[in-house]
């Protein structure tokens, strides 16, 4: 049920042709061990759900885009540019976000976390403080700015792992299991934001059928492979069958 990677021509600017993330025969081995095999797939959908059992392969597809992992076999293109060729310039579209925040927090406070992910993008301070102010007040975090990172609640911790990959403007957020630490108010506030506020194409791995559901597209991995890319009602409905 997978769908043909289709070859991407180079546009004359070096503008991507469309927001697609494409695998061709794609396989990836970890400690001599294969955790994803010949996965071969064209996503170009908005939001993208990703589900399956634990050591399924989710994760290591996520991780993939995220540049946490290289391919070790076959291609994978993120809108339009080769991830090992162009490595460099996919890792600059890319923000990742993931279930524990604090893996995530680096800086003393909440503006000075958010501030380090400019750092080398040739910003003036000035310029650097304007977008972090904006930020800040864009995801309801300004009255804690100053405020010592780790001193957060959960929520307001993932939101300032999500604000700090934002405010570098990322063409694609990969989200890895970002409610499973959250309690339900904090869960549907990092969802709406995620699902329904963000624009960038959105890669969400996650265990929560519910999520998943909401999505424009479902893929689901089984054994390291790709079993099947559907509409989220139908792939969703066979999981809930197979996990009885």
């Amino acid at each position: 049920m997978t769908t043909p990677l289709p070859s991407i021509p180079a546009s004359p600017d070096g503008t991507p042709p469309s927001r697609e993330l494409a695998f061709e025969g794609v396989g990836v081995d970890l400690a001599g061990v294969t955790v994803l095999r010949d996965v071969t797939v064209t996503l170009p959908q908005r939001r993208i759900a990703v589900i399956g059992s634990n050591g399924s392969g989710k994760s290591t597809f996520a991780r993939l885009l995220g540049g946490l992992v290289a391919p070790s076999r076959g291609r994978v293109a993120v809108h339009g540019h080769d991830l090992v060729a162009e490595r460099k310039q996919v890792l600059r579209m890319v923000g990742s976000v993931f279930s524990n925040p604090d893996a995530q927090i680096i800086m003393p406070t909440v503006a000075e976390d958010v501030a380090f992910s400019l750092r080398r993008r040739g910003l003036t301070r000035e310029e650097v403080a304007r977008r972090v102010t904006a930020t800040l007040e864009r995801y309801g975090l300004a009255e804690r700015a100053d405020a010592p990172a780790h001193s957060l609640s959960g929520g307001q911790k993932q939101l300032l792992a999500l604000s700090a990959v934002l405010i570098t403007e990322p063409a694609l957020i990969v989200a890895d299991e970002p409610t499973a630490l959250l309690d339900g108010r904090n869960s549907r506030l990092i969802s709406a934001l995620l699902l329904d506020e963000i624009p960038q194409q959105l890669v969400l791995v996650t265990h929560d059928l519910e999520l998943a559901a909401r999505c424009d597209v479902a893929v689901r991995f089984e054994d390291g492979r790709l079993f099947e890319v559907d509409d989220p009602a139908p792939v969703i409905a066979r999981y809930r069958r197979d996990l009885g």
